[in-house]
């Protein structure tokens, strides 16, 4: 990103946009009063988090029995019910489908590369569908505290310790693959990314020319594999992200609020939800609705502007691609390939 002496000014910045992720399945319908169970409760949640200003909806689904669905059936299903619902929300499935695991005792783990590959096949297909790069260890307890987690099943030492021992696992044979199906299916892969090394690794996929399109981002503060809350990491991976890159800021439980406070200063985009955290002020529970609420609020005062559903989809480019590695340089501001022969470092634009 090019920070200019009026980058701050908000006149200047894009409107922003919220993502939400309300539907959380790591946590079980005892963990939250805010975890929607059945099919109609979880079109009715994304309703109320479009009302109350999201305009980009994770999803995830439920089995009636509360646990998180594996089966694509339920994703087709519910994804055809908010086409109708909220026709102007963009709707990003994540790309784990779930990680929870089946029962006490089992691992947490993403489900196999063949598996997660049929998410180019949904139908009615989404408008996103994110990805992890590169395998890492996605511990998400490593930096909780026992205040974080009291009255959910992360006291219980069997899920913290699955939680904890959770690896996303994305090796070049995957996330190669699955950009290649992403990008025939028309569906835009958002990259989940959790430190400047995977941004690396996406800007080689950019220039090797295996894939071409708009570049959305989240920065994924959560620790145990993935950024932590230092903010000269956040800010170093601000700096390298490309100018004409769309950046997230997403981080954990009572770590969101700032955060995201940061990330309207800056011009930078947000995400809230239980899936992130069910905190508010320490020891008081937050609804995804809420957190949407507080961010408008803090918005205001800064005086970003909200985008609208159709607004996130011009900021995120929805539906546009590039023909080329040439292309996708150029419109993502970056220094142009060597030629050969070529001495010295490249410039954007020429």
């Amino acid at each position: 990103m090019n920070f200019l002496d009026d980058s701050l000014f908000p006149e200047n910045q894009e409107k922003l946009v919220i993502q939400v992720a309300p539907y959380g399945p790591q946590w079980l319908p005892t963990d939250s009063d805010d975890i929607a169970v059945t099919m109609d409760a979880q079109i009715q949640k994304a309703i109320d988090c479009y009302n109350a200003g999201a305009t980009v909806l994770h999803v995830h689904v439920r089995e009636e029995d509360g646990k998180g669905s594996k089966k694509l059936s339920k994703f087709n299903e519910m994804l055809g019910l908010l086409r109708q619902a909220v026709p102007d929300m963009v709707l990003q499935v994540g790309g784990s489908i779930s990680f929870a695991p089946e029962s006490e005792g089992e691992a947490a783990q993403w489900l196999d590369y063949d598996t997660r590959h049929m998410l180019a096949e949904l139908n009615p297909k989404p408008d996103q569908v994110t990805i992890a790069i590169n395998t890492s260890q996605m511990n998400i307890c490593e930096m909780l505290t026992p205040d974080d987690v009291v009255g959910t099943i992360l006291e219980k030492p069997e899920y913290f310790n699955a939680y904890s021992e959770m690896v996303s696992d994305a090796r070049p044979s995957f996330f190669i693959e699955h950009l290649k199906r992403l990008q025939a299916a028309q569906i835009q892969p958002h990259f989940m990314l959790g430190h400047v090394h995977q941004l690396e690794t996406v800007e080689r996929l950019i220039r090797k020319g295996l894939y071409t399109g708009p570049l959305n981002l989240n920065y994924v503060a959560i620790g145990g594999g993935a950024a932590g809350l230092d903010p000269s990491d956040l800010i170093e991976f601000t700096k390298r992200s490309p100018a004409g890159s769309i950046l997230t800021y997403e981080s954990a439980m009572r770590a969101v609020l700032p955060i995201n406070t940061i990330a309207i200063a800056l011009g930078m985009h947000v995400r809230v939800g239980i899936e992130d955290t069910l905190w508010g002020r320490k020891g008081e529970r937050m609804t995804s609705v809420e957190q949407i609420e507080q961010t408008v609020r803090i918005a205001r005062e800064l005086n970003r502007d909200i985008a609208t559903g159709k607004e996130a989809r011009e900021i995120y480019k929805i539906g546009q691609t590039y023909d080329s590695a040439d292309e996708t340089i150029r419109q993502l501001g970056m220094a142009p390939n060597r030629k050969p022969g070529q001495r010295g470092f490249t410039v954007p634009g020429l």
